[in-house]
């Protein structure tokens, strides 16, 4: 595997970095960098920045707002923007349920929600783990049940991100109970406004409300609503969850928190001498670095991989990345825990800071409950356990 990159590519990262880090606005950028929760309206602006320019669905099919990037191209631009701690697209409408519509929805499917996803027009969730039913997502028991031109929905999910903005859900729902778990699964597009849809709020560790329940009672979905075959929505999820884990690795995003640990551990004391300079927090931080570096040699494998690959077919190695990236993450804001110090302890939202000053540095205020907060990352996008299962028996053989 050739590591180097050719002058255009060069001139593509310049060009993307420069983009990056003068038309998103800084205070955004900002609030990402420090560990802030972005509202719904920052994050509608932000895609909609890079929708004018034509880049916030590149994995797209041309036709519809993709850009020809070559694997390469793409994985440049991911890096640049996570590095510039730019948002990145609103991942339920351009990475998750904008590629399954592009790849098997109707013509009419495609013409009525695909430029709206890739322009924030619609805000999307996922609707897919319930109780139950989380790394065994198969036995999920929500149903839809076939009534002339409508779907008859019943159910619960859980652990829905952000569906407290949402315009529209993509839930898998079982269409076929007699059939076994995976092929009787369907792949549904549903209103959130519609009547007997409930959004009830989880307060999460860390204080926040990103995740909630949805319940469905007696929703009526139409027919048309249904994305490509009746109880083909397994096929579906296992084309989605790939380009999910994928993006769960978060290679930029780890090593743009490498460098503000560093900044961040020069202004921290033990003693008389600069945190940066312990032997010990030196050698953890050195240790993390290593891993990623090796994250970020696997994920070029991949993106090499890609040229190769059967358009649609998803590589096992996301598994690797998925599960790899999760732990670099997590380790990094044990590192950053470390490096706040007993400053962790107070809780501070930071709207409240107008209210009372931090105790501590400011950038002290994200460090706890952006520690509890990623704990989820081992688990969203299928569970670590399930990667090594996954990764044993497609990649090992066993």
């Amino acid at each position: 595997m050739d590591l180097r990159f050719t002058e255009a590519e060069r001139a593509f990262r310049e060009e993307a970095r420069r983009f990056f880090r003068t038309e998103i606005p800084a205070a955004i950028r900002d609030k990402l960098r420090d560990g802030e929760h972005l509202t719904r309206d920052e994050m509608i602006a932000s895609q909609r920045i890079l929708n004018a320019r034509g880049w916030a669905v590149p994995n797209w099919p041309v036709a519809w707002g993709g850009q020809d990037w070559s694997p390469v191209q793409v994985y440049l631009y991911q890096d640049e923007m996570q590095l510039a701690y730019c948002p990145s697209p609103i991942a339920f409408n351009c990475s998750m349920v904008g590629p399954v519509i592009a790849q098997f929805g109707s013509e009419a499917q495609k013409r009525r929600f695909l430029p709206r996803a890739a322009n924030a027009d619609d805000f999307w969730c996922q609707g897919f783990s319930e109780p139950g039913s989380g790394s065994d997502l198969a036995s999920l028991r929500t149903r839809a049940e076939r009534k002339g031109d409508i779907y008859i929905v019943n159910g619960q999910k859980i652990w829905t991100t952000l569906a407290q903005y949402a315009d529209w859900i993509f839930c898998l729902v079982r269409t076929d109970p007699a059939a076994k778990q995976q092929e009787g699964i369907s792949f549904l597009l549903i209103d959130m406004k519609s009547k007997g849809i409930t959004v009830r709020p989880i307060v999460t560790i860390d204080g926040g409300r990103e995740v909630n329940e949805v319940f469905f009672d007696n929703v009526e979905v139409p027919a048309d609503q249904l994305v490509g075959q009746e109880n083909k929505g397994w096929d579906y999820a296992k084309f989605l969850l790939g380009n999910e884990r994928t993006g769960i690795a978060r290679v930029g995003t780890s090593k743009a928190r490498v460098a503000r640990l560093k900044q961040l551990a020069a202004l921290e004391r033990v003693g008389d001498t600069p945190l940066i300079e312990d032997p010990r927090f030196r050698e953890r931080l050195a240790a993390v670095e290593i891993e990623l570096k090796a994250l970020e040699m696997t994920q070029l494998r991949v993106v090499s991989d890609e040229r190769k690959r059967e358009k649609g077919r998803q590589n096992p190695a996301s598994s690797i990345l998925k599960l790899k990236g999760s732990v670099i993450q997590q380790l990094l804001t044990e590192l950053t825990m470390e490096v706040v110090g007993p400053y962790v302890m107070p809780y501070q939202p930071p709207e409240q800071a107008q209210n009372e000053p931090f105790v501590g540095a400011d950038y002290a205020a994200a460090a706890g409950p952006t520690y509890f907060n990623m704990r989820k990352v081992s688990i969203y996008g299928g569970s670590n356990e399930i990667q090594r299962n996954i990764i044993a028996k497609a990649i090992l053989g066993l």
